[in-house]
């Protein structure tokens, strides 16, 4: 089951950078100017419930299981649409805003891709 799910709307010309780092930063429609270049802009939708270990990240066809939760990435997803996404497989989130994933290849993101988050892998 779905509990959140939302569109890539604008990839900032500095996004993909991220990406060859194992991160994506996610921010709604909002954002502040300053880091709109870096960002990947996506429809702030509501999130339906918490997001916890062991659900799962999908972006488009690919699905990565959640291995920790940054402390305040369900307010910030909430609130402003905004989370960064950490590849890394880290199994404790350094980062407060952070949501880590296992560490596998992120397939070619462009607008129009769907990201969603499940409550289960696959």
């Amino acid at each position: 089951m779905s509990i959140y799910s939302t569109v890539v709307t604008e990839i900032g010309p500095n996004a993909k950078e991220f990406l060859a780092e194992d991160m994506m930063v996610l921010f709604g429609d909002d954002a502040p100017e300053a880091l709109r270049p870096y960002c990947f802009l996506i429809e702030q939708n509501a999130l339906e419930q918490d997001i916890q270990l062991g659900h799962a990240l999908v972006i488009g066809d690919e699905s990565y299981r959640v291995t920790a939760v940054g402390n305040v990435v369900n307010k910030n997803l909430r609130d402003l649409g905004h989370i960064t996404i950490n590849f890394s497989g880290e199994t404790v989130a350094e980062l407060a805003g952070s949501l880590y994933v296992e560490n596998k290849t992120v397939n070619e993101i462009a607008e129009g891709t769907i990201i969603k988050i499940t409550e289960t892998v696959g």
